[in-house]
């Protein structure tokens, strides 16, 4: 759960004021994951990387297991296991 505030300065004077509500992200659960992979990938995201590589936007720690398609191409060598 994350406050959100907006912060203004008027005429040298810094206030921080809170937004009403609170701004919350639930992790996907595992029935909205992407198919095909180990480790529960968020369909939502554009890219995913192998951590240290690639530009992300996301990042995925391997090795993990890759039973499907591939639509990030985690598995270029196509050995069943991306990020090894």
């Amino acid at each position: 759960m994350v406050l959100a505030y907006v912060v203004l300065i008027i005429g040298g004077a810094i206030l921080a004021l809170p937004l009403s509500g609170v701004i919350s992200y639930e992790e996907p659960g595992p029935d909205e994951c992407v198919s095909g992979y180990s480790a529960c990938l968020d369909p939502r995201a554009s890219d995913y990387d192998c951590d240290g590589e690639g530009d992300g936007p996301e990042y995925v720690t391997g090795p993990i297991r890759v039973t499907g398609s591939d639509p990030f191409d985690l598995d270029p060598d196509e050995d069943g296991y991306g990020c090894d």
